[in-house]
């Protein structure tokens, strides 16, 4: 924290000012929360904070408004009325503790797979995937499934980590700044005040998006691509720079395994993996000595190309080679892609020329020796200031984890990874793939009242470490690890209530939901997810989804179909940790964590969602929540974060370890931690020495770093994966060759799916259904004020968007005769909805677009029932199925990425036909009930008081 005093930016208006973290998006933003006669009266930035530095977003001001939101739930319920009514009665915790124990602990003695507990974007992971794992039930996750983690997933399998939460451009020294597919709500504060200082320095931004909104609003240029198709123009763009040798060699032979030989024994079971000596160390040729020797091997200079002999006989080549074979391929010309992406032959060379001037002729020098982890040392850190970011644009399609996997391949190709003016890992990361978990949850895993022997999520590195039975059954609900979703390191999320109705792989009797909107706008099919939620067995007629739990601060639309209601606290009421555990707030040059308190309390009859989650785990007396005669260990989710350790010395915060606070990384529990945290504006920051600061994933100085800190208990370099053997195991056992083999209803989609190499093919939806039927892409945007649908209750955001028009290109409006205020009917293979249209330029000619999440259901959200989002306001979710269309084969094909099982949201293809005028958008659904029937404001205006 800083000493000196600052410039006041207004008069006083508070009794006292509180420092704590944003939750109004994920950027975990520094506020300031100015209180007076115990009221929130103004909130700000914190200058202080090294994530925004001050700097706040129009949804940060407004949290007063999420705080004081009608919506708030007031109290525990417990349904009366059918599903999907909204008519509950209000408990006490007593009661609903009481009662979610019971059917909590049912399952527990019986089945523990029989629960199915799955949180959607909270921050406090660590906590809920630790219950879970002590709970024994191999069915959890997070909603990263159906949000980003193709982008995940590829880049630790790829670099060791990966764009937003995991890394960051270097903003101060990039030249050349790409990108893609990012919508304009995430990261959004570090995103524009990273703009900022690019436009100050006349620094190039180029974006790669279907639409022109937001951040490609204000690019340099604006590449209006195809959705989709970005793996093939970025492919493209490789073409190029090969073609053109603007690549660099050296970090290649240094830092990928671009030299790694791979065997080249066709028919054989180790076709195409990884030659390795007797110690299982890989092998490279050695060019001097023209010899085979280990990668590693000191004074080494490798080949980057050739056909090698090895000591059993067997013949190896470089995996540049065939790196270079691929994409020298003409099909990757820009003539070639130009018609598929939408993207012009001249910009796609231009774009290559571009990235290849400014890596190498504009290359910048930091005067600082290092060390890397061969014992070499350097005498400064060379940069190649062009640097990238994407997110869910990139990876929302059935082609995603490929397509992130090629931007990552660009990236290692010249030399742009975590060096000045580049990509640069945030920490804990990079972390090689070794070095994650493997997924628990076969039924060797879990038995009754046993917890998981490890954690539910990880990386499979072979089909021999897939969740699934002897008879290839998914052990998951989700069928997350299975041969449907091989390396789904993030759950499949979306598919949880379509499979627990199906009752495929079988069924379940608890769904244990917190802060997922799955009734609405977090599923896709939502009206069919509705009618799954509150169908009955006609012989029992009890629900096939028996029970259903679900925590949230707000009367979401997902609140009505539960049984059991345990309201959430604000984020202005309870504790939460950013940890190092989970999704901390690391910037490249620092490590970084922080907390939230509750600078205000509750008012209402409501419990944080973590301390809830603690008390279940004692009542159930679970190992790490009861201790042996089954008293709680942890009196809440504050005391949880202080006295936790996942191994000596590590807990979930870094800062002000050890008894006296003096120690970071590691160090035995202080109990003045949190006081410790407050008083230093709510955050933690330990500054990574300038040795340190580059080129972390080979970098002997990070490396000792990171073990201080407590990342590694060894030092764990990473070596770029640009040829990844994983994938070629899968492959391996769709061919037969080797065990335990695919089944034959998953061979041809592995092998299509699973190149070792990046690779482009359509997206699956694409390619099924009739393109000429269905001519145009059908795409959401998150808009900056609103993050997901969080925003969906607050009086001061809703002002921005009170509904969301159907945006379409003006070539398709001419064609069809359409101005603004028209209405159409856009279909669906799946479908069709009835919406107003807007006439919009800057977005790709075949793709038509919306916001995302602003329509809502009627009574949902305490909302006036004649509120224009629960009008005119409308979801494309209608318009998706969670199942691709039948193939006539009996399977039922998950409408996701087969490497991951990302939700494939941005696949979606529909026409559209000219409606006749209406006044509110189709489908309509019945009101939903408000759980809390006490009046409510006509008019919300800021400082009013309302009854409760």
């Amino acid at each position: 924290m800083k000493s000196e005093p600052r410039v006041a930016l207004h008069r006083p208006i508070a009794d006292e000012v509180r420092k704590t973290t944003c939750y109004m998006c994920a950027c975990r933003c520094g506020i300031n929360v100015h209180i007076k006669d115990g009221k929130i009266r103004y909130i700000e930035g914190n200058r202080d904070h090294p994530v925004n530095k001050g700097v706040l977003c129009a949804k940060g001001s407004a949290g007063i408004m999420q705080h004081y939101a009608p919506a708030r739930l007031r109290a525990p319920l417990k349904r009366t009325g059918p599903r999907g009514s909204g008519q509950f009665k209000e408990i006490s915790w007593e009661e609903a503790l009481e009662t979610a124990t019971a059917w909590l602990g049912d399952v527990r003695h019986t089945d523990p797979k029989k629960l199915a507990f799955f949180t959607g974007r909270d921050q406090s992971q660590s906590l809920t995937g630790y219950w879970a794992q002590q709970f024994g039930t191999p069915n959890y996750a997070a909603h990263g499934g159906f949000c980003s983690v193709n982008m995940a997933a590829a880049g630790i399998m790829t670099l060791g980590g990966s764009f937003w939460e995991f890394g960051a451009p270097d903003w101060d020294r990039t030249k050349l700044f790409i990108m893609f597919g990012v919508a304009e709500d995430h990261d959004s504060n570090p995103i524009k005040m990273g703009i900022a200082k690019l436009k100050q320095r006349r620094a190039r931004f180029v974006s790669v998006n279907p639409v022109r909104t937001g951040y490609s609003a204000v690019a340099d240029n604006w590449i209006g691509i195809r959705p989709g198709t970005d793996g093939l123009l970025i492919l493209s763009v490789i073409h190029e720079l090969l073609k053109a040798r603007k690549i660099d060699v050296d970090y290649l032979v240094r830092y990928s395994n671009a030299p790694w030989l791979v065997i080249d024994a066709p028919g054989t079971a180790d076709h195409g993996l990884f030659a390795r000596d007797a110690a299982g160390k890989e092998l490279i040729f050695e060019t001097v000595t023209e010899r085979v020797v280990p990668v590693g091997t000191r004074g080494a200079r490798p080949a980057l190309s050739g056909r090698f002999e090895l000591a059993d006989g067997r013949f190896a080549v470089p995996s540049f080679q065939l790196l270079a074979q691929k994409y020298l391929d003409p099909k990757y010309a820009p003539e070639a892609v130009s018609d598929e992406t939408g993207v012009a032959a001249d910009v796609i060379r231009g774009l290559a020329a571009e990235i290849a001037r400014v890596a190498f002729d504009e290359a910048i020098v930091i005067e600082q020796a290092w060390t890397d982890m061969n014992g070499e040392r350097h005498q400064a850190f060379i940069g190649r200031p062009v640097s990238f970011h994407a997110m869910r644009g990139l990876s929302a399609h059935s082609n995603g984890f490929q397509t992130a996997r090629a931007l990552h391949l660009l990236q290692v190709l010249i030399g742009a990874v975590d060096c000045p003016g580049a990509f640069r890992f945030e920490p804990p990361y990079p972390k090689p793939l070794g070095a994650h978990p493997k997924p628990h949850g076969r039924a060797e895993h879990f038995r009754p009242d046993v917890p998981l022997a490890g954690p539910h999520l990880g990386f499979p590195q072979g089909p021999e470490e897939l969740l699934i039975e002897a008879d290839g059954t998914p052990s998951r609900i989700d069928k997350a690890f299975s041969w449907d979703a091989p390396i789904s390191a993030h759950g499949l999320m979306h598919m949880v209530i379509a499979n627990a109705h199906a009752r495929d792989p079988y069924p379940i009797d608890v769904l244990f939901l917190y802060m997922a909107n799955m009734a609405w706008n977090s599923s896709m099919n939502t009206a069919g997810t509705m009618k799954m939620l509150e169908e009955k067995d006609p012989q029992t007629g009890e629900y096939v989804i028996p029970k259903i739990i679900y925590s949230d601060a707000y009367a979401s639309e997902m609140v009505a179909y539960a049984d059991l209601v345990l309201p959430d606290t604000t984020y202005l009421e309870r504790h939460d940790c950013i940890s190092l555990l989970d999704r901390p707030i690391s910037e490249p040059d620092a490590v970084q964590d922080a907390i939230r308190w509750p600078v205000i309390e509750p008012d209402r009859d409501v419990c944080g969602f973590q301390s809830v989650l603690i008390d279940l785990g004692a009542r159930l007396k679970l190992p790490g929540f009861a201790d042996q005669q089954g008293r709680p260990l942890y009196m809440d989710y504050a005391d949880y974060i202080v006295r936790h350790e996942r191994r000596p010395g590590i807990g979930l915060l870094s800062g002000f370890r050890g008894k006296d606070g003096s120690e970071t990384g590691r160090g035995e529990p202080n109990p003045d931690q949190l006081a410790r945290y407050i008083e230093n504006g709510a955050f933690f920051s330990a500054h990574i020495p300038l040795e340190a600061q580059f080129m972390k994933h080979a970098n002997r100085a990070y490396q000792e770093f990171a073990v201080r800190m407590g990342f590694f208990d060894k030092p764990q370099p990473v070596t770029f994966q640009l040829y990844s053997e994983p994938l070629q195991k899968f492959r391996l056992s769709a061919q037969g060759l080797r065990q335990p083999f695919a089944p034959e209803s998953h061979r041809e989609r592995i092998l299509e799916a699973f190149d070792p190499l990046p690779d482009w093919y359509r997206p699956f939806e694409e390619a099924i259904v009739d393109r000429d039927a269905y001519p145009y892409h059908a795409i959401t945007q998150r808009p900056a004020a609103m993050y997901h649908s969080w925003g969906s209750m607050n009086a001061w955001l809703r002002q921005i968007h009170t509904k969301n028009p159907l945006y379409v290109p003006g070539p398709i409006c001419d064609r069809l005769g359409l101005a603004d205020g028209d209405w159409v009917w856009v279909i669906s293979h799946h479908g069709r909805i009835k919406v107003e249209v807007a006439r919009m330029e800057a977005v790709n000619s075949s793709t038509i677009w919306t916001w995302n999440a602003i329509g809502k259901r009627k009574g949902a959200w305490a909302l006036d029932q004649d509120a224009p989002e629960a009008g005119k306001g409308f979801l494309m979710n209608h318009l998706i199925h969670e199942l691709l269309p039948p193939k006539g084969d009996g399977m039922r094909w998950s409408n996701s990425d087969p490497v991951t099982g990302q939700a494939a949201w941005y696949d979606l293809r529909v026409r559209i036909e000219k409606a006749e005028p209406a006044t509110a958008s189709e489908p309509q659904f019945p009101a939903i009930a408000q759980p809390e029937p006490e009046p409510r404001p006509a008019e919300l205006r800021y400082g009013q008081e309302w009854s409760q």
